[in-house]
Order: C-alpha cells, then sequence, then structure tokens
C-alpha cells in the first residue's frame, strides 16, 4: 500500500517524507504511493497506479478526487507550482477531480478543483484551470488552460495562443464529470466495506434475508400469482410486442434489475426468466419480475446466443411507474401465440398506441402529434434526453439550426410542456425533436415535427377527405392524420403503405411514385408519375392515389427521397395488375373485362383468404409482402446440432409465386421436418441476395 521504500537508493531519495494519508481515503494494496503526498478526504487512489514523489515533492491530491487504475504521477527534481493554499509543490490536484485511467501527471504540474483528465492523457509542465474537461489521449504542455475550458480528445496543446482558444465547456459535459466524482466515491465506499467485517457481514445478512423473501415468495406464488400480478405489475403492449419480436428471431429474452444507487452507476443484477422460450411464460416471469422489484429499474434484454452479444438493452420499469396500463388476462396468454404480429418493434422499436398515457397526457387534446408522444415515451423509457431545434426555411436549406431551451427534466409532463411551448413559439418554422444519450454523448433520433404550413391540431376531431376522424380513430394507422385502414375495395390505401409513407415524411423525405406495364416491368423501365412537391400527408396520399387510379392495369410502386444525399431511401410496390394491389379506386372497369380481373385475382391467391394449420398469422402476411414486391421464397431446416452451428439445409424449391402454392409448400416441409428448425426465406431474385430470414418452426 503507502510506504517509502519501493523507491531506489538515490540523491533525491536519502530522506524521503512518509506520505499523509486521510482516514476516510481508500488506497488500494495494489497501488504505490512513494514520498511526500498529501492525500485528501475521501479520495480514491484505485489499483496498479504509481504516485512517486521521490525526485519532484510534494504531491498533493485534494478531497473527494479519484486517481484511477494505472495512473502515473511522478515529477522533475527542479520546477515547482504554486498550490491553493499558497505553497509551492511538484504536484497540486485540486478537489472534485477525476484523474482517470492511465493518465501521466508529470510535475511540475497544476490541476484545478472539478477538473477531468481523460484517459491516456498527458499533463507536463503546465497549469490546468478549475473546472476544465480534457477529453482522451490529449497533450497538455509548457502552457496554462483557463479556467472552464474543454480540450477535445487527441489535442495536443503546447503553445499558449492555442490554450487561449479552446472552447468553454458545455453543461452535459460539467454533468458527466460530476457523475465521474459520484461514482468513483461509491466505488471508495465499496472498497471500504469490502475490508470491515462489521459492514461486509451486515451486507451478507440482508442478502441472505432477500434470497429467503424470494424462496418464500416463490413458494407461495401459484397461490398468489393472480392477485399479485393483477393489482402490481402489468406488461404493456409495446413490451409484449418486443417480447414477441426477439423470440420470433431466435433470440432469448432476460431482464435485470437495480436499484437508484446500482442504476446510476450501470450494475444491474440478473433475474432468472427460466430456460422457456414459450411467449406465455416468458411474460409471466417479466410480470413476476415487475411484481418483485416494483421500486427497481428493470430492463429488457435480448441476447443473440450464438454470436453471444445483447441485441436489446430497453429499460421497461422505473421506481414510481404506475403499472396496471394494459391487463394481461390468462387468455391473452393462452392465445398470444396465434395473435402474435410479427411487426411487434413498430417504426422505431417503441408501442404504437399513442393515444394512452401513462402520466395522463392525452394526445387527441394536445397539439403534439400521436407519434411524437410515442417517440418521447421511448425515449425517456431508454434513460435518454430530449431536446428541441427550429429552423426558419433559409436555415433549413442550409441545416442552422437554433436550440429552444434545454429540457432538463425527464418526466412526461414537463417534457411535453417544453415541447409545446417550442412548438408555439416558432408556429412559422421547421422544428425537430432531438434524442440524446448523456453518457455516450450523441445523438439517437432526430426527427422533424414542424413544417412550415402545418395546421396545429385542436381538441376537435376534424375529419378528413379520406374517412374517419383524424386523431378519435382506433386505428393506428390512421391516427395522425386521418387516414384511416379499410379494405381494398373501399378505395383507400393500405394501413402500412400509410405508414410507409408518415414514416418517410417524418423524417424529412419526399414521396414520388413511378408505374410501368408488365413489358416495362420486366425491363426495369419505370415512367414517372406527376412529381410530389407537397410534404403534407394528406396531398401524398391524394396524389398516390391518383397515380394508381390513372394507371390501374400497371405496376405502381412509391418512391421515399433524400433531397439532401440525392439518393432513394426506399423502393417498394404498392400496385400491380389484375387485383393484386394495396388500393382499388372507384370501379371504372368495362363489362368485358369483369370475369377476367377476377380470374385473375383468382389465380393469384391474393384475394380468397389463406389459412394454414401449421403457419401463423403473421408468416402469412410476410409471404404476402415479400410476393407483392417481386421476391421468391425458399425453405430451410436444421436439426438442433446443425441449428447451433448455422448449417442449414434447404427444402424443395418453391418455383410458384401463388400465394396458395407457397403455403402449401412451406406445409410439406414443415411436416417433412416436424423435429426440426425451419425458417421462412425471402430471396430477391434481381439482386440475387437475402432480404429475410426468419424461423417459422422449432422443435
Amino acid at each position: 500500500m503507502a510506504h517509502g521504500s519501493t523507491a531506489p537508493p538515490t540523491v533525491w531519495s536519502k530522506d524521503l517524507a512518509q506520505p499523509t494519508i486521510h482516514q476516510t481515503a481508500y488506497v488500494h494494496a495494489f497501488s504505490n504511493i512513494v514520498g511526500d503526498v498529501h492525500v485528501g478526504e475521501n479520495v480514491l487512489v484505485a489499483p496498479g497506479t504509481s504516485i512517486r514523489a521521490d525526485q519532484g515533492t510534494p504531491f498533493h491530491i485534494g478531497e473527494n478526487s479519484n486517481v484511477q487504475d494505472g495512473v502515473v504521477i511522478h515529477g522533475l527534481e527542479q520546477g515547482r507550482v504554486v498550490g491553493d493554499d499558497g505553497k509551492n509543490y511538484s504536484v497540486w490536484i485540486g478537489q472534485n477531480t477525476s484523474v482517470t485511467h492511465m493518465c501521466l501527471i508529470y510535475g511540475p504540474a497544476y490541476v484545478g478543483d472539478g477538473c477531468f483528465i481523460g484517459f491516456r492523457s498527458t499533463i507536463f509542465n503546465a497549469r490546468v484551470g478549475k473546472g476544465c474537461i480534457v477529453m482522451m489521449h490529449a497533450l497538455i504542455q509548457d502552457v496554462e488552460v483557463p479556467a472552464g475550458k474543454y480540450v477535445p480528445s487527441g489535442s495536443v496543446i503546447t503553445r499558449q495562443e492555442q490554450a487561449e482558444r479552446l472552447p468553454d465547456v458545455q453543461s452535459v459535459d460539467a454533468d458527466f464529470a460530476h457523475h465521474m466524482i459520484d461514482v468513483n466515491d461509491a466505488l471508495r465506499r465499496g472498497y471500504r466495506c469490502a475490508e470491515d467485517i462489521g459492514c461486509i457481514t451486515a451486507i451478507r445478512k440482508e442478502l441472505e434475508q432477500s434470497y429467503q423473501s424470494t424462496k418464500d415468495t416463490m413458494t407461495t406464488l401459484p397461490n398468489a400469482t393472480a392477485t399479485h400480478a393483477g393489482q402490481a405489475a402489468h406488461l404493456n403492449s409495446s413490451d409484449v410486442s418486443q417480447v414477441r419480436r426477439l423470440l420470433s428471431q431466435g433470440y432469448r429474452v432476460s431482464a435485470e434489475v437495480a436499484d437508484r444507487r446500482r442504476f446510476q452507476t450501470s450494475s444491474w443484477h440478473s433475474y432468472a426468466l427460466g430456460d422457456s422460450n414459450r411467449e406465455g411464460d416468458i411474460i409471466k416471469a417479466l410480470e413476476r419480475c415487475l411484481a418483485e422489484h416494483e421500486g427497481d429499474y428493470v430492463r429488457l434484454l435480448g441476447v443473440d446466443t450464438r454470436s453471444k452479444r445483447r441485441v436489446l438493452e430497453q429499460v421497461i420499469h422505473r421506481p414510481g411507474d404506475k403499472n396496471g396500463t394494459t391487463t394481461f388476462s390468462p387468455q391473452y396468454r393462452k392465445n398470444a401465440q396465434t395473435n402474435a404480429s410479427s411487426n411487434g418493434f413498430g417504426s422505431n422499436g417503441f408501442g404504437s398506441n399513442g393515444s394512452s398515457s401513462n402520466n395522463g397526457y392525452r394526445t387527441q387534446s394536445g397539439p403534439l402529434k400521436p407519434q411524437v408522444v410515442d417517440q418521447v415515451r421511448g425515449l425517456l423509457s431508454q434513460g435518454y434526453r430530449i431536446g428541441m431545434e427550429h429552423a426558419d426555411a433559409r436555415r433549413f436549406r442550409t441545416s442552422s439550426w437554433h436550440t429552444c431551451p434545454p429540457i432538463q427534466s425527464s418526466r412526461e409532463s414537463e417534457v411535453f410542456s417544453a415541447l409545446e411551448q417550442c412548438l408555439a413559439e416558432h408556429q412559422g418554422e421547421y422544428i425537430r425533436l432531438i434524442g440524446i444519450d448523456t453518457q455516450a454523448k450523441r445523438r439517437v433520433l432526430e426527427m422533424i415535427v414542424q413544417r412550415p404550413g402545418d395546421e396545429a391540431q385542436t381538441s376537435a376531431p376534424r375529419t378528413s377527405s379520406y374517412g374517419g376522424p383524424s386523431n378519435n380513430g382506433t386505428s393506428s394507422a390512421g391516427r395522425s392524420a386521418g387516414y384511416s385502414s379499410a379494405p381494398a375495395d373501399s378505395g383507400q390505401l393500405s394501413g402500412d403503405v400509410v405508414q410507409q409513407i408518415r414514416g418517410l415524411l417524418s423524417q424529412g423525405y419526399r414521396i414520388g411514385m413511378e408505374h410501368a406495364d408488365a413489358r416495362r416491368f420486366r425491363t426495369s423501365s419505370w415512367h414517372t408519375c406527376p412529381p410530389v412537391q407537397s410534404n403534407r400527408e394528406s396531398e401524398v396520399l391524394s396524389a398516390l392515389e391518383q397515380c394508381m387510379s390513372e394507371h390501374q392495369g400497371e405496376y405502381v410502386r412509391l418512391i421515399g427521397i433524400d433531397s439532401k444525399a440525392k439518393r432513394r431511401v426506399l423502393e417498394t410496390i404498392v400496385q400491380r395488375p389484375g387485383g393484386g394491389s394495396t388500393v382499388t379506386s372507384q370501379p371504372q372497369i368495362r363489362p368485358t373485362a369483369v370475369a377476367t380481373s377476377g380470374a385473375k385475382r383468382a389465380s393469384n391467391g391474393y384475394s380468397a383468404p389463406v389459412s394454414s394449420q401449421k403457419l401463423r398469422p403473421e408468416a402469412i402476411d410476410q409471404i404476402k409482402s415479400l410476393l407483392s414486391q417481386g421476391n421468391r421464397i425458399g425453405t430451410e431446416h436444421a436439426n438442433a446440432r446443425r441449428f447451433q452451428t448455422s448449417s442449414w439445409k434447404s427444402c424443395a424449391t418453391v418455383e410458384s409465386t401463388q400465394l396458395s402454392h407457397v403455403v402449401k409448400a412451406l406445409e410439406d416441409c414443415m411436416k417433412e421436418h416436424s423435429g426440426e428448425y425451419v425458417r421462412l426465406i425471402g430471396i430477391d431474385p434481381k439482386a440475387k441476395r437475402r432480404v429475410l430470414e426468419t424461423i417459422i418452426q422449432r422443435p
């Protein structure tokens, strides 16, 4: 630990003073402190550090600071800095400062209060002022950095004019520095507790009581599950959809819990959900986890067992959350597999029920669109912060956005209030929603939520030209623009197409359409429909219907265009000749063509409903979607051993593109290999690549 005998005998090390270490500080046994080193209150000196005040001396480390693993602090025999107490030191490190992993502080050096020195950075013959943030792999030499400056990663600051031109520290950077202090103080207390018999004994007793309580709960669970789960904890629809989606892709589902202190330090505990991969069992286990940890954070994990990595981490419960927003009865669990949807993630991985609220916010009566409310809730549930930016038409073209007042709160009601205020103050401008990962210091979402000319939403329901109320309907496809999903013979676009258009517009993309007859379709020679200049959803939908109406006997495809990058982001066929379209305009078919058209619809199998005892409804929907886009269908099978090594074998080739024939071929493959895994393959014959792989049968 701290001693003075590790320095070799030299001229300057003959009469070394002993370190002075405050009783509340913690110095790890695998660290070395040599010479006249003052270690203040609540300081952490982590394993692998070397603090040698044998040549340059003395050193000072202020209270509440932390010196992390692998740090080296040394100094030249000549040269001193003036500490905050007015005395001369070889190295001075102030209060509440983090000197992070593998840093080198070589005196004469001064680091002020409240600083953060990033990994592998070097400070030599320099002063770093109070409240500075020095990021990773930086070099600061022969300069004085003014207080409150930010030094980017990889910077080499060796001239004073460079130091003067550094940017100021932002609030998010200061928050990060404070967070590091709190984390390492918790680590210091943990180290001290581990060496204190009384402290560690108390923790062991607490754990034993917790284990006994859990055991008792599990013993009485069969008689109490219905009452407990019915009163205390239920998964909402978006969480169930996440579970369903993970299981359908062959991933394992797990959970972790953490109290408030462990949540701040990302120290999660695993919660066993059992070995079953049945949806009903997983949901019951998750609800039991929520009931047992009502006052803790709970997060859902998706695990790829083959690559041994996590594919999803999502917080599904926080302390203070009100449970019971969605109740799943035993009958629901019994029928969950039958009623499952393969698109459970939604367009952005969050739930799509925009009209429900955990905190009393109702989208029908507020100016925020339902999809915006869903996005905000999803971001907050994962621990992200929310921001807003605005720009007029000129600044929008040059991407010069202004920031709305920062939203410091993470409470839904306060965030929604701030968003509404920004929208009200900048009605004639573009406004975009920002999702911010404060730990990684990066943006996870940029979504335009208002454009010039958008009509303000009011609490009164308005009727769209497409029929139905715009925000009071129960259809998730038609909430925000008054467009309700309908059968193909009603003259309206399908819900999937409307959702695709809505998603493209919300991300700032433009919409285009192209058409081609059968001959041009085979040679990919498409003609362009009249361009859609508007970005309002109702006008885009109207233009798409007009294009499809004008070219009823042809292929029509929807185009998503990134106007900045000048590239296409989506191409999807929305109409095919002979009734395989997602829309049927007002009937204008000549009498002589009725029989032919009907025969085509019957022959391709799209009009007549197709059922299967082996395939789930969502699998049939996926097959329909693949065939409608011109893709081919294939199947593969593997036993348990081959599944673990991803050595799949192909079933008989599916030559047909008729839905009924494809379903029959899949059923034959599943029957022939009933004790094996079977997966559905979607193949793009032009690009000669797979566009889908999904497991449709398990042993």
